[in-house]
């Protein structure tokens, strides 16, 4: 499998010229033409977006996986229901393996559906908030209004959508790393951006994750907010708790400390991962990435249970998303212990709620009139 993220980072090959870099560089060239060539008919309502029956919230970003929708689209939802509101979630479900236009992973009192047919972030999300309905499927264009119908959905969450322009959204979210915003500045496969930097004129606000990690803003993210009149929001990765599968008590960060681990994942920022275990003072005796949404086998179970057994490890530690795709292996998630994150936006979530809570007022208010 090819390692996209190191080919991405890779600073001497910017500089260096090579086949290999032309080849991905003319199919970015050709990337830019077509995404250009469908945002232009979008804009000028040539293709004209479905407006569905309540208000809609798109969470998404500009580069390639990492950026943390999933804790956003969760922090969201939470922020909604105390607004009195009834949201509903609707995904694409990368990597799952239903072909079904509609899929139903919970219907707000159950999970219906497994992390392969589901995928792991719709999974997660349903497990994270399981009082609300999640929906996966293709088109958005069709679950938005499946959500609405069977559940009673009065607002609808978007997850990952801000490409996806089928349907109207009354709130774009984009999410930026606040270390790498704009990827190595290259669209894909050259790059990390999914399409030009322009499309950021359609957020209707930005959220800088990670954002302890960097002193200052990137310029070009300033200059398009600022261009844009367009708030932009500080937001961190908090380490909440560490929990067991089988065990009822999670157990605080603090407990890391100076505590031997082996950790693993597959996700597609997997140096965050390890950061937040340094941070914690944890020793980590090894450390075994894997690609983004890594289905495991039983041989790469069988060598990391193998580590922490020689190691003599004290805790086996992996991802809150990658412990959807190990429910299949319950006796080996009974050796894991699963890092919970959540989001928090810095100096405060008021800010950010009060924004979202004036949005969808503005959203109503413009319904009535039509």
């Amino acid at each position: 499998m090819i390692d996209w993220q190191r080919i991405w980072n890779d600073n001497d090959s910017v500089r260096r010229i090579s086949p290999t870099r032309v080849i991905l560089l003319l199919f970015s060239l050709l990337y830019r033409l077509i995404i250009h060539w469908r945002n232009r008919l979008y804009d000028r309502q040539i293709l004209k977006p479905v407006k569905l029956s309540c208000p809609v919230i798109s969470v998404g970003n500009i580069t390639v996986g990492g950026t943390g929708k999933t804790p956003c689209v969760i922090m969201l939802a939470k922020i909604l229901q105390r607004h009195g509101l009834k949201p509903a979630i609707i995904s694409r479900g990368y990597g799952a393996k239903s072909a079904q236009p509609v899929n139903i992973v919970s219907d707000g009192k159950s999970i219906l559906l497994r992390a392969d047919i589901a995928g792991d972030e719709p999974l997660l999300i349903a497990r994270s908030l399981p009082d609300i309905p999640v929906v996966t499927g293709a088109r958005r264009r069709l679950t938005g209004p499946a959500a609405i119908d069977r559940f009673g959905a009065d607002v609808l969450i978007c997850d990952d959508a801000f490409q996806h322009r089928q349907i109207f959204r009354d709130i774009d979210i984009v999410l930026l790393d606040a270390e790498k915003p704009l990827g190595n500045g290259h669209l894909l496969p050259a790059g990390e951006l999914r399409e030009p930097i322009g499309g950021l004129d359609r957020a209707s606000c930005f959220i800088l994750t990670r954002a302890g990690e960097t002193e200052r803003l990137n310029q070009d993210v300033t200059r398009i907010a600022n261009a844009s009149h367009v708030p932009v929001f500080l937001a961190i990765h908090r380490f909440k708790e560490m929990i067991r599968p089988e065990e009822s008590l999670p157990v605080p960060p603090g407990d890391l400390r100076g505590k031997k681990v082996c950790a693993f994942c597959g996700i597609a920022r997997p140096a965050s991962f390890k950061k937040t275990l340094l941070e914690a003072d944890a020793k980590i005796l090894s450390f075994d990435p894997y690609p983004d949404h890594h289905i495991f086998r039983d041989y790469d179970l069988e060598e990391l249970k193998d580590k922490f057994t020689n190691l003599h490890a004290d805790y086996l530690v992996t991802t809150e998303k990658d412990a959807m795709r190990l429910t299949g292996y319950p006796e080996f998630l009974k050796m894991v212990c699963i890092l919970r994150m959540e989001m928090e936006i810095k100096p405060s979530l008021s800010s950010f709620e009060n924004f979202i809570v004036e949005r969808l007022t503005a959203a109503a208010k413009s319904s009535e009139h039509l």
